[in-house]
């Protein structure tokens, strides 16, 4: 299934479509954010776009909370410093 396809619905209950610039930004974000190198964070933010979008490949419409979770569950592979910072970000706002 095309990710284009897909809906995040998100905090205040409107849906929008997935987009993979978005979660690749702020898992990026998280990166530089406790000091990774800009080229790491790039190839991290890829990789985990990558698994996150398989792991949509079944699934019409999620939460924004449940793409939150899956990213920061595969990023924690990758840098668990960011991982925490992408999972707590939203509680922090």
């Amino acid at each position: 299934m095309s990710q284009a396809s897909q809906r995040v619905v998100k905090r205040k209950k409107h849906t929008e479509q997935y987009q993979r610039a978005k979660l690749h930004s702020s898992v990026q974000a998280a990166c530089l954010s406790v000091r990774e190198f800009t080229g790491s964070a790039e190839v991290t933010a890829e990789h985990v776009c990558n698994q996150v979008e398989q792991w949509l490949e079944d699934k019409l419409e999620v939460t924004s909370n449940d793409l939150r979770i899956a990213a920061a569950r595969f990023l924690q592979q990758y840098n668990p410093s960011a991982a925490v910072i992408y999972e707590t970000h939203m509680d922090i706002n």
